[in-house]
């Protein structure tokens, strides 16, 4: 079993920057794809990013403007996700996730174990 816990959420004005952590618990997460999504109010979950477990991240939102980068520290079991410039369309509540295998999964639903969201809240 693995349990996530977020955190680093909170308020901010447009234009600032965030950084979400990740930590797991339980089993180690080194040899797991770890993703990053997110849910805004009235809106569906959406992949942000997503990283092997042999550290190749995949962006999925605003990737040309490079906003939103995830890496991970394997020795700390965490995985993080830098926002920069944020902008009040980012709120929404943040989660992660982990895989079952190194390779990330095409599908959200085959993410296995999912941490219980951290809060962002962009104003203008």
């Amino acid at each position: 079993q693995v349990q996530l816990v977020e955190s680093g959420g909170g308020s901010v004005q447009a234009g600032g920057s965030l950084r979400l952590s990740c930590e797991a618990s339980g089993n180690s997460v080194s040899n797991a794809c770890m993703g990053w999504f997110r849910q805004g109010p009235g809106k569906e979950r959406e992949a942000v990013a997503v990283i092997t477990a042999g550290g190749f991240a995949a962006c999925y939102v605003d990737c040309a403007k490079g906003r939103f980068t995830i890496s991970r520290d394997n020795a700390k079991n965490t995985v993080y996700l830098q926002i920069d410039s944020l902008n009040p369309g980012d709120t929404a509540m943040y989660y992660c996730a982990a895989a079952s295998g190194r390779q990330c999964p095409l599908r959200e639903t085959e993410f296995k174990y999912w941490g219980q969201g951290t809060q962002v809240t962009v104003s203008s």
